[in-house]
């Protein structure tokens, strides 16, 4: 807590973009989101798990060791239906270790060039772990959000793939998530799948 008493979470991310969507998904209006860099916090655990599961669940526990807060995780990203179902827990370094946004949009659908919209087929991944202690037992939640791969980028809202993933509510060459507005994608997307039901528990802990 902090010196007026109010409860804190750290979120175990560097992205002020999924700070900021936690914020406002998750609904805490007791407990106060803080970031690894609002904290001054250093380094970061080696995040080799074969599942977004995995991953999510190495970083609450490094953190929860490390700062003896409650920690919070997300573990996200894309699976794409004829990439077997990746790059999944690589999604962010599809093009390399310290690949931008767009040159990980270009790879991917440089991968999917040419196939028709039924070939297309791919979904978003998000886990939320949260750890109250080092030696708690962990809570798990998970989201997904159904779509295709756009044949080119459209839009500039949202971060990361959103600019070439069609909603499955939309039709092929329809809007995708970078052309939604953030009321818009925060009523379906996978973060807010998962933050809805993670938020739930969290206030039936009292956060």
């Amino acid at each position: 807590m902090t010196a007026s008493g109010e409860r804190r979470i750290l979120v175990a991310t560097r992205s002020a973009h999924k700070l900021r969507e936690l914020r406002e998904l998750l609904g805490l209006s007791r407990t106060a989101l803080v970031s690894l860099d609002e904290l001054g916090l250093a380094g970061d655990p080696v995040e080799d798990g074969a599942t977004f599961e995995a991953n999510a669940l190495i970083k609450v526990r490094f953190w929860a060791a490390r700062t003896r807060l409650p920690v919070l995780a997300d573990d996200s990203g894309l699976e794409v239906e004829a990439l077997r179902w990746g790059p999944g827990v690589r999604t962010r370094r599809y093009a390399g270790e310290v690949a931008t946004d767009a040159q990980n949009n270009a790879k991917l659908l440089d991968e999917l060039a040419g196939l028709p919209p039924q070939r297309r087929a791919a979904r978003y991944v998000c886990v939320l772990a949260f750890l109250a202690s080092a030696t708690a037992e962990p809570l798990v939640r998970r989201g997904t959000f159904v779509g295709r791969i756009a044949p080119a980028a459209r839009g500039s809202g949202g971060f990361g793939y959103d600019p070439i993933f069609e909603p499955a509510s939309e039709p092929p060459g329809g809007r995708t998530v970078g052309q939604m507005t953030a009321v818009e994608k925060n009523a379906v997307s996978h973060r807010a799948v998962a933050a809805r039901a993670m938020g739930q528990a969290l206030r039936e802990l009292g956060y």
